[in-house]
């Protein structure tokens, strides 16, 4: 084998272990994250779907949360807080592995040859972020579907409930085809300014620590990662929250059998909430959202961050297949090359880096 085929080969490992690094920190933070912020996330997605309780109006926004949260313990017990749990956790798992796999990828093939610094343009970094952000929406929309209904099932009566995440997903596919499994997906799609917003204002965040800090952005403190993460989600999330409101009322619209679907479209939803409910109408639990996804952020990033850390040091950059040439191997006895050993210090400093957490 050439010498250049052997850094292909080289190269090519070390991608490989990049993506794998990433899915499976993504995922493990995701999951993390679903599991602490559950609650919430139903009360959101109820207060998005059905709007402000009654006894809620009278005694003002602050004291829905708290109004839905008694509801829900006294007529569904505490178990109703985690509806949709597990469909959330089977769908972010998919989600952040094929998010930050296509991200990664997508970066790679936007930076430049020559440069060295790992850091894309902002422009270019909103098309990689967006690019990975539709992939992921088309992916594991039926999830996100199902999870909604779950979430929502215990608010209407006279309806056969889902028993489990495959019943629900069978019963829709059987019930509504294609299209009920993939409702919402156009407002999903549009929310992929979402992550456009979020992750090139969390580089540049974390751009801005490290070189204030004079350090490198791999060697971020969790601290450092927990603020730009959640910067970064409250921006995003004030910024495009309306889309949110659409995507969950069509998507639960479809588990009504026998009666009229409200919405006939996205159009036709925006321009029903607008008449009806006004411009806060497209903020129905915009506060719970902030409540649910900075947290929920700060958890996911942090997690993520210092646990691919940690794999990045757990798994060894594999070896070159082919002998080096021998001008490469002086001074190291033999041993592996300069770059090999640039990468696996690196990966331990990182792994040393995450043990304190």
């Amino acid at each position: 084998m050439t010498a250049d085929g052997g850094e292909e080969e080289s190269r090519h490992n070390r991608t490989r272990r990049e993506l794998v690094c990433h899915a499976g920190a993504g995922a493990a933070a995701g999951a993390i994250a679903a599991t602490f912020v559950c609650p919430l996330d139903v009360i959101k997605t109820r207060l998005q779907v059905h709007g402000l309780p009654v006894a809620a109006h009278s005694s003002g926004r602050g004291s829905a949360i708290v109004t839905i949260l008694q509801s829900i313990v006294k007529t569904e017990g505490v178990r109703g807080l985690y509806r949709g749990l597990s469909p959330t956790i089977l769908a972010i798992l998919p989600n952040w592995a094929v998010y930050f796999t296509v991200y990664e990828k997508l970066k790679g093939l936007f930076l430049t040859n020559g440069d060295e610094s790992g850091q894309l343009t902002v422009g270019r970094n909103m098309i990689v972020a967006a690019g990975a952000g539709a992939a992921t929406a088309i992916t594991t929309n039926p999830l996100w579907v199902v999870k909604t209904r779950l979430q929502t099932q215990g608010m209407r009566t006279g309806i056969v409930p889902y028993t489990s995440i495959f019943s629900a997903l069978k019963r829709i596919t059987c019930e509504e085809g294609l299209r009920g499994l993939y409702s919402g997906i156009l407002p999903s799609l549009a929310g992929i300014s979402h992550v456009a917003i979020q992750f090139p204002a969390y580089e540049k965040i974390k751009s801005y620590m490290a070189a204030r800090d004079n350090t490198t952005i791999d060697e971020l403190s969790p601290g450092d990662v927990a603020v730009a993460s959640s910067i970064a989600k409250v921006g995003a999330s004030v910024t495009t929250y309306p889309h949110e409101v659409i995507r969950s009322r069509l998507q639960e619209q479809g588990q009504v059998r026998g009666t009229e679907a409200r919405y006939a479209g996205v159009v036709d939803c925006v321009r029903k909430v607008f008449l009806k409910e006004g411009l806060p109408g497209f903020y129905r639990g915009c506060a719970t959202n902030l409540l649910r996804t900075t947290p929920s952020a700060v958890i996911t990033f942090t997690s993520y961050e210092m646990i691919h850390r940690l794999l990045e040091g757990l798994i060894p950059p594999e070896k070159r297949h082919s002998k080096p040439h021998r001008e490469n191997n002086k001074g190291n006895g033999g041993g592996i090359d300069d770059d090999d050993k640039a990468t696996l210090n690196q990966a331990q400093k990182r792994a040393a880096s995450s043990i304190h957490l």
